[in-house]
């Protein structure tokens, strides 16, 4: 791309606001996020400034004469819709997914219930509430991962084996969210697909000491292994890409986002959620499989924000 190219598409762009922090359980991850998001558009040229979203958002926008968002707000208040839904009525153009499919994303049982209906593969499943009959659970599933319905980088996750264990579990992610579920434990490897720009990014395979891929492994600990390209074979790494993609635009996501997969001991690929706010720390898959297409940290989040352009034009 020519100078000239680069300097219309930043004078595109106009004044861009980068939202971070906010008040979610995910606060400190986005800080992490919005500050690296802030750090490469600046470094680009682009008219930018960071805002740590609270109750004066509004004025904010407007005092700032913000033109165009890049939201990194993880989690609840920022991933659920809600933001979508006043940058839509305030006419800003924003990054990733619209009203409808940040709300449906961000509840895992109703994504759930979407791709199960389409015959997309997921892992059974059970709502649970104060009256569950906790051993009944555990018979039918064995061993299941208890998750808040609402919340993502696995904060409140648990693995259960019993029914002791499973009634421990509800009580810690119910204190994370009034919804919670019990999904059947797939064992076996785990992967993430990052998708950009309506495309699928080369798979990455999660390795990791803990027991599940928990917060810690996340985004503490040294010792998570990441693999790309993966041990699958190049068929199989198509057919996750394309159930993926099937997966990511059968809940009407856009822009970015990643879907997080399991793949049993039988070699079956079974899918977990949907993220339309991924991570974007020194620790996050999104800048991972961005590299493998040969995207270095900047030319991704610039290639994320200018999705917005299209929207511009529709």
């Amino acid at each position: 791309m020519s100078k000239t190219d680069e300097k219309s598409i930043i004078e595109k762009l106009g004044r861009v606001a980068v939202l971070l922090g906010g008040n979610s359980a995910e606060r400190e991850i986005s800080l992490l996020s919005g500050n690296a998001v802030l750090k490469a558009l600046q470094n680009q040229g682009v008219d930018v400034v960071a805002i740590d979203v609270d109750k004066n958002l509004i004025t904010q926008l407007r005092d700032l004469k913000i033109e165009r968002v890049f939201n990194i707000l993880h989690g609840r208040g920022g991933e659920d819709g809600k933001l979508q839904g006043l940058l839509e009525f305030m006419r800003l153009p924003y990054t990733g997914s619209g009203v409808l499919a940040s709300a449906l994303a961000m509840d895992k049982i109703k994504t759930k219930l979407l791709w199960r209906a389409l015959g997309i593969s997921t892992p059974p499943f059970e709502f649970l509430h104060e009256g569950s009959d906790w051993q009944k659970i555990i018979d039918d599933m064995h061993e299941v991962v208890v998750k808040p319905v609402r919340e993502g980088s696995s904060i409140g996750m648990s693995i259960a084996g019993s029914a002791k264990q499973l009634l421990e579990a509800f009580q810690k992610a119910n204190a994370f969210d009034s919804e919670v579920m019990a999904e059947k434990r797939i064992k076996g490897a785990e992967f993430t697909v990052a998708i950009l720009a309506d495309t699928a990014l080369p798979a990455i395979e999660l390795r990791t000491h803990h027991v599940f891929y928990d917060y810690d492994a996340k985004y503490i600990a040294n010792d998570t292994q990441y693999i790309c390209p993966t041990s699958l074979t190049m068929a199989k790494e198509q057919e996750l890409l394309d159930v993926c993609k099937r997966a990511f635009d059968a809940v009407g996501c856009a822009g970015w986002g990643r879907v997080d997969v399991m793949q049993d001991l039988n070699g079956v690929f079974w899918l977990l959620e949907v993220n339309t706010v991924p991570g974007m720390t020194d620790h996050s898959l999104m800048p991972m499989a961005a590299a493998q297409v040969g995207l270095n940290f900047e030319q991704l989040v610039m290639t994320i924000l200018q999705t917005t352009l299209v929207k511009d034009a529709a």
